[in-house]
């Protein structure tokens, strides 16, 4: 492929034009019958994968853990959690993985750790302790008038309340911006950085990965001093760390070193994937983070598409949106690299986030596989390297009407706690909190992968395991892989014909730039044109029930190519989209020029 106008750099890489499918691994497969997903079961399911059309597998956390936050806090970077196997499973299904042509992608946590890695555990047990600083530590800003000891600031922890634990043993204070049993790894230590680095990157690159997602890598760099943040919602003790937390004073440095890092232990010019979960970082910053010239990540995760219809105060509390403000959101995961040496990813669902048909779709009997089938046409379409989560390709939905007490997630759990605590049961905070999970929560995306009708898992488990989570009951309806495999008119059926569209069209599909909006006020159609070289992508999109007229752009001849309406006339296509019809049109000026050149010749 030549290199195109606007992108300075060669553009094909392997990590560019990969579909990534990222596996929650307590969720996926369960091959032992204990209730929980394993590496073997992993590995069973990698020819389904392949077949599917995945370059790479991207597995959330599966090292050595107490579980508080699913593997999140980790106690061992060098060791797999023995619930999901041996190091020894987990290294053949790198070589499995590669085996069938495909690259295997781990998660990278190191903004924080368990409080029962080592680390922490040699730095707790002494103010004097070498580990010490490996931490942040913070005597208390004081003592209220029960005698209990107050945070040293008013951070606010993601997952709610103080951002602060009180350590009995040392009387002080450590930082967790999430669970109490997340300790933040302090970056401004060099001997600990370099510790990050040699277990939880060089480790797994001697085994054989080929990339690593990056978790909350915008958090490192925390300010000097750890000042109070501003008071923002004044109806609380405790305010977003963000402004003193993301994008901070060195983070551009550290990323810089840990990519060093990964570059110097490569052997043989091995490229190596890198992919950063990046909250709320202007253009700018993105463009710094991901430049091929600074060597820093390849690509990065932005989240205003997803966090759109909540309120930046807290992340459960909906609040109206327009449609037109969620495509401009989307459109900000990769517009930011035209013209430069960057690169971003495109997705709708991960791990934290719920299932996007009914986040962004209609979930309902009668438009529940069109709609998925939408948005894959979406997907489909746009730049940057593309990310299906486990059971998306089903068109799987949310699960409905479960009472709070079935919920798994930590971060729902411990502010259903505090809402209760300090509004009460009844109180309208907690009614706006239920509705929020409902729509919103993590638990949507983590209920057992259902690969078929069978009862009572799914084909998750065997029939006589009891699943550590509780399944969502669509796979009765017909969401389940062996299902959905015999209908060639299903959800995933589907997904395998968008995901063949998309190579086979990756210049423009892929690669394509100039990405600008038509019609961007419409609150139902999600209309778009971006370019390669000659040719000219044209995507419209029916975000509604109703039938709905579209206008192809008047330059050039568009062709209709691909569309998620089976009865669909691909050579004369009415102006009028179905009730969730997407379709995309591509114009070839070059194709155009030859048949006139083709015409001039024969005449002669």
């Amino acid at each position: 492929m030549p290199e195109v106008k606007n992108h300075p750099e060669t553009l094909p890489k392997w990590w560019k034009e990969a579909t990534v499918y990222q596996i929650y691994p307590a969720s996926f497969k369960d091959s032992n019958n204990d209730g929980w997903g394993d590496m073997k079961g992993i590995a069973s399911k990698l020819e389904y994968l392949k077949d599917l059309g995945i370059d790479a597998i991207w597995i959330s956390p599966f090292y050595d853990s107490p579980q508080d936050d699913m593997g999140y806090d980790i106690a061992n970077y060098e060791k797999v959690w023995p619930t999901y196997g041996t190091n020894e499973d987990c290294f053949k299904v790198i070589e499995k993985t590669h085996e069938m042509g495909m690259k295997f992608i781990t998660d990278l946590v190191i903004n924080h750790c368990s409080s029962e890695h080592e680390w922490f555990k040699e730095s707790r047990s002494s103010k004097t302790n070498p580990k010490r600083d490996w931490f942040f530590w913070k005597t208390p800003k004081g003592y209220d008038e029960n005698g209990a000891p107050i945070p040293p600031n008013n951070w606010r922890s993601y997952f709610g309340g103080s951002a602060w634990t009180f350590d009995e043993h040392t009387k002080e204070f450590y930082l967790r911006l999430f669970a109490e049993t997340q300790p933040d790894l302090n970056w401004e230590n060099e001997d600990c950085r370099k510790a990050i680095y040699e277990s939880a990157v060089g480790y797994w690159l001697d085994h054989g990965v080929d990339g690593f997602r990056i978790d909350v890598g915008s958090l490192y760099s925390k300010v000097p001093g750890l000042p109070d943040a501003p008071v923002v919602d004044k109806g609380s003790p405790w305010q977003s760390s963000d402004p003193y937390c993301l994008n901070g004073p060195r983070i551009h440095e550290f990323h810089q070193e840990m990519n060093k890092f990964i570059r110097t232990r490569v052997k043989d010019g091995k490229e190596i994937m890198t992919v950063g979960e990046m909250q709320r970082a202007p253009d700018e910053v993105k463009k710094m983070y991901t430049s091929a010239a600074r060597h820093e990540m390849g690509e990065l995760f932005n989240f205003t598409h997803t966090d759109h219809g909540t309120s930046p105060l807290f992340r459960y509390k909906l609040v109206p949106a327009s449609f037109k403000s969620w495509k401009l959101g989307l459109a900000e995961l990769f517009t930011f690299i035209n013209g430069t040496d960057s690169w971003s990813t495109v997705y709708l669902e991960n791990h934290d986030q719920p299932r996007s048909i009914t986040r962004f779709a209609d979930d309902s009997p009668k438009y529940r596989v069109t709609s998925g089938k939408l948005l894959s046409v979406l997907l489909t379409a746009l730049a940057g390297t593309l990310y299906v989560y486990q059971g998306q390709e089903l068109g799987q939905i949310n699960f409905k009407n479960w009472p709070v007490e079935k919920y798994e997630d930590v971060e729902v759990r411990n502010n259903y706690a505090i809402i209760k605590k300090e509004h009460g049961e009844n109180s309208q905070e907690m009614k706006d909190f239920l509705e929020g999970i409902a729509l919103i929560s993590r638990d949507h995306a983590r209920t057992p992968m259902q690969w078929s009708h069978e009862e009572p898992n799914a084909g998750f488990s065997g029939p006589g395991a009891k699943p550590w989570f509780h399944l969502n009951e669509s796979f009765r309806d017909g969401i389940n892989v062996e299902d959905e495999s015999k209908d060639p008119n299903s959800v995933l059926s589907f997904w395998k014909k968008a995901l063949k569209f998309r190579k086979e069209h990756k210049d423009v599909a892929i690669y394509g730039y100039d990405f600008d909006f038509i019609d961007l006020d419409n609150e139902k159609l999600f209309s778009f044109t971006k370019k390669y070289g000659k040719k000219t992508l044209f995507a419209a999109l029916n975000f509604s029930s109703e039938n709905l007229d579209f206008q192809i752009p008047s330059e050039g001849s568009y062709k209709l190519v691909f569309g998620n309406y089976a009865d669909g006339n691909v050579e004369d296509a009415s102006k009028t989209l179905k009730p969730w019809e997407g379709r995309i049109y591509i114009h070839d000026s070059s194709s155009l020029l030859q048949t006139v050149k083709d015409k001039i010749f024969m005449r002669e």
